[in-house]
This record gives C-alpha cells, structure tokens and sequence, in this order.
C-alpha cells in the first residue's frame, strides 16, 4: 500500500523533530504561494482566486501521492500560456469567466488522466522527446511571450492581442496612445527592483512577499485606486466549492491537444526536478510514482475549480531552503491558504495588480537560459540551430504550436542521427590497443586488400542506402579490397528493409571478387541474421566473434603484412 500512497511511509517514519522545520518552512512557503498562484491564474486567463484553490488542492494530493519529501506543486508559470492557448480561442477573449474556469478544470482532468495512466503504464521516457536543445528553445520563446504577455498590465492597461507579435504590436500603440498609467508603472517597476534586488543580495529575504507588502502599503498610503491602478479586490470567502468540470464535445479535440502538450511539459519538469532534489538527498527517483503523484494533483484540482499544475524549481528551493523535512510543509501551506480564504479574505483586496503583473515579469526571467544558448552556440551550431527554431516556433506560432515544433524537431534530430551515422576506415595504430579511426590516426598501419570499416548506428530502413553507398565507394578504388571487414560492434541492429539491402550488396560485391564479412556482431543481431536467411547468399564463415579473429583468419588465407596506411586520407561521407 504505501507503494503506491508514499504519504501513508511518510506518517509511519515522520520524526517529532522534524516538525518544527515543516511548520517553519510551510509558513515561509505560503508567502510565495499566494501572489504567485494569484499571478499565475490571471497568466492563464483565469480569476486570481481560482490560482488559490488549485495550490491548495494540488499539495494535499501529491502530499498523499506524490514520492518526493521536498518536492512543490503549484500553478507554474510556463504552463500558464499553454492554459490561455486552450481556453481563449474557446471563450473568447474577455470571455464568459464562468466557461473559462470549467474549461480549466476540464483540461487540469484530462491531464490528470494522462499523467496517471502514463504512470501505471511506465511512460515516463516520453518525457525525452524533449532534447535539451529544444527545451531552452522553447523556455526562451515562452519566458518571452510571457514577458510581453505582462507588459500592458504592468503598464495600467490592457490589449487585445493574440500571440507575440499581436501582444507587443497592441503595447506598443498603448504607450503611443497614452494609454500608460504612472501609477501603475511605478508600483510595477518597483516590484520588480524589488524582487530582483533581494534574491541577487538578500536571498534568505521572501522576495515576493517583500515586493507584496511594500506594493500594498503603497496603494493604501497613496490611494493608487483613484490614480487608475486597478486592485485585486476583494477574494470569495469559504471553502473551495466542489465542482464537476463539464465541457460541450466540440471543445474536446482543442482539450485533448492542449492536454496532451501540458502533460508532456509537466512530465518534462517532474522528471528534470525530482532527479535533482532525489540526488542531492541520495535518493532514487520514482519516475513513474512521480506521474501518478502529479496526476492526482490535477484530478484533485479539477473538482475545485483549479486548473493544470507542475513542479516549481523555485518553490521548492524556497522550501527547501527553509528546512522543508517532508511533504507536510506543503499541507502547512494548503491549510494556511485556506484559513485566509475562510477568515480573511480582504486581506489581498489593496494588492496592485501590477504588482501580480511584476511577479510573473521576474519568473518568466528565470526560465530564460541565454547562456545555455551562447554554449551551444560554441559547441555545437547544429543543436544551436535546433534551439533557436524551437525559439522561433513559441514565439511566432505560439505555445502548444511551439511545443509541437519542439517535439518534431527532436525527433528530427534523433532521425538525422541515425540517418546520416559517423562512420570511419579503422587501421592499427603504433602504442595504442585495437583498431581506430584512420582520420584521427593517419599514420596507422593497414593489410593490403583489406578494408576495416566502421557503421555508428544500427542498420535500418532510414540509413540502408547510406552504408550501401559507402560500401560501394570503398570497392570502387584503382586497387578493389579482397574484403571489406564491418567492425559490427555499434550494429545493435538489423531491419528486414536493411537485411534486403545486405542480401543484395553481397551479391554485387561477390560478382566483383569481394568479400563482406563481419566481426563483433552482438548475438541478438546474429539471431536476426539467420532469421533472415542472410547465410544463403553471405558466407557462414565470413562471421567472426572479434576483429582480431577476423584479421588473423585474413592474413593466414592472403600472407598479407601490414603497412603504414595512405597519409593523405581523408574521411567521405
């Protein structure tokens, strides 16, 4: 049981002195929570109360579910655009809030199902269909979207815009317009020195709960309501209502793609932060327990008008810091959440809303990565190139476009790998055991008449027309080899597609007196070959267990000596 409900381990095993640091860091939390599920709620288009009741439903969850003893859930900013994505073509924007929330909490079930059911079926390597390449591609293109997204806000007023270029184009004629209020600039811009100022210098400082008091004090001591800042107003008062998320069947399909990108994002996140924490505590990680912990998060918020959640890097660093034990700091935070909403509901009613404006401003900086860019950019062009177009796909087509984008482009990737392989002529170096790359080694020795050649990939339909050519290009020389020996280690296989190709390749290469032969093969490969029947046509004894083998079985049929190989060689591909 407690296998697949962790919170039952964590009761049997908690410690009495553990509880003073919950209790510490929950209350510590809670001043991070707050604004930024507020924030984060109006990012994905949805009343700022709606962000409250899914914090406070997503942490009991995955304190029930969830694996990890530290890790925090919550509204994430980099899945608030996505949400937006979802709902505002449906409703409209300015649309019916109603709607929007039951939308919402649609979409927080979907991705619940999603991620359980990947959870009991072992899918969590879906979440590498996100290289790392592309993932900083696609977090700069949101924390870009969402940095733009915020900026009439953050300036007194509002745009109707959809995507980057719509946004940024409507801000700008505002302020041309004269649509700016002072005001709200000057709170907005103050938040964010603040925020910006605390965490570079003064780390131990709650930034955001600094930048929310001074904003609210600001607004009393100045009446900012009457200089045409808008406030967040009054909150609902009680307890989350318990609500059964509906939706009419033609907004399914648009849900069910907007789940399914939020899921593979949220994936993306659980994994990436519960290896990092599980490691620093010299922990394994339960990927799969990790899927069924965020799911039930989601399904539990769904049911109280919340909306999708993942892990947060920064709340949890937050608690962690505060000498977070256990889950019981974010059930600290929960019941806090909801003993304000029970007992003091107006005390937000004086927060700014360019202060909620500046908060999600400061997280969208931290998704951006520029110098993971200027590193690829210095190592390798070609997965630079792959970042920048995942870039370019958030930021010109938008969210869930750019999340497809980023998923094709890194199995584009992979494809490209295994289309196009490393491949090299191997030779004996002078000093050095075994046989290498006669690009690095030039001066390696050779035996006349025999070519040792090297496939990095396995041997499939994609890249069977490649090793073909190359096979020819090494029998087509001035003096033919007598065999060309495949070093098959890197071959961990051989489709039908590329068992066709072999069939016939030897067959061409018998008519012209040569030999192929292979050596290392890996027995499950060796298996397909006889399934194959490759042996009617390649000779039985042309498989040998090493290359030693093979080249000795060479030199005894040849008395072949070796020689100092060609030292103007270079690689073709």
């Amino acid at each position: 049981m407690r296998q697949w409900i962790p919170g039952l381990d964590v009761v049997a095993t908690y410690r009495v002195a553990w509880l003073p640091r919950d209790l510490v860091a929950g209350v510590v939390l809670t001043s991070l929570l707050v604004p930024q599920g507020m924030a984060y709620a109006e990012l994905a288009g949805l009343p700022s109360i709606t962000g409250l009741y899914t914090t406070i439903f997503c942490l009991l969850a995955y304190a029930v579910f969830g694996p990890s003893r530290v890790l925090v859930l919550g509204p994430d900013s980099s899945l608030g655009p996505m949400i937006a994505a979802v709902i505002i073509p449906i409703v409209g924007s300015g649309g019916d809030p109603g709607r929007a929330v039951a939308l919402a909490a649609m979409l927080a079930l979907l991705v619940g199902l999603m991620m359980t059911l990947a959870g009991i079926g072992r899918f969590g390597f879906v979440a590498d269909l996100l290289s790392r390449p592309t993932q900083i591609g696609y977090m700069n293109g949101l924390a870009l979207t969402i940095l733009v997204s915020q900026l009439p806000k953050l300036f007194g007023f509002s745009v109707d815009g959809d995507g980057l270029i719509a946004e940024a184009a409507g801000f700008v004629r505002g302020v041309a317009d004269g649509e700016t209020v002072p005001a709200a600039v000057t709170i907005g811009v103050t938040g964010i020195v603040v925020m910006i100022v605390l965490r570079r210098w003064l780390p131990k400082v709650p930034a955001v709960l600094a930048a929310v008091v001074v904003s609210i004090a600001a607004a009393a001591v100045f009446d900012v309501a009457d200089r045409g800042v808008d406030l967040v107003g009054e909150l609902p008062r009680g307890f989350p209502p318990f609500t059964l998320p509906w939706l009419s069947w033609e907004d399914l399909p648009l849900l069910i793609g907007g789940a399914a990108g939020i899921t593979l994002v949220s994936l993306t996140d659980t994994i990436s932060n519960a290896s990092v924490y599980a490691a620093r505590a010299g922990q394994e990680v339960r990927g799969n327990q990790e899927m069924i912990g965020i799911g039930s998060a989601n399904l539990a918020v769904s049911f109280f008008q919340g909306f999708p959640v993942s892990t947060s890097a920064s709340r949890t660093a937050v608690a962690v810091q505060s000498g977070a034990r256990t889950q019981l700091t974010g059930v600290v935070g929960a019941v806090l959440i909801l003993l304000m909403l029970v007992l003091v509901p107006g005390l937000l009613r004086n927060l700014p809303q360019p202060t909620l404006a500046a908060v999600v401003i400061v997280a969208s900086l931290s998704l951006a990565d520029l110098s993971a860019v200027r590193r690829l950019w210095k190592q390798r062009r070609v997965e630079f190139s792959l970042c920048m177009a995942a870039f370019l796909g958030v930021a010109l087509l938008g969210v869930l476009p750019g999340i497809a984008v980023a998923v094709l482009l890194s199995v584009l990737n992979v494809f490209r790998r295994a289309w196009w392989p490393y491949h090299a002529e191997l030779g004996r170096a002078a000093g050095v055991a075994g046989y290498h790359d006669l690009r690095s080694y030039p001066d390696a020795e050779r035996l006349p008449g025999l070519v040792l050649f090297r496939f990095d990939a396995p041997l499939i339909f994609a890249n069977a027309r490649a090793f073909r050519e190359e096979i020819r290009r090494l029998a087509r020389v001035e003096e033919p080899p007598r065999w060309i020996l495949v070093a098959a280690e890197p071959l961990t296989d051989i489709d039908t597609t590329a068992a066709d190709m072999l069939e016939d390749l030897d067959e061409e290469l018998n008519r012209e007196g040569i030999s192929l032969v292979f050596a290392e093969l890996k027995d499950p490969v060796r298996e397909k070959i006889d399934r194959y029947k490759l042996t009617r046509t390649i000779d039985p004894e042309h498989f040998f267990p090493t290359i030693e083998d093979a080249v000795a079985a060479y030199r005894a049929q040849t008395g072949a000596e070796w020689v100092a190989a060609d030292p103007s060689y270079r690689r073709q591909s």
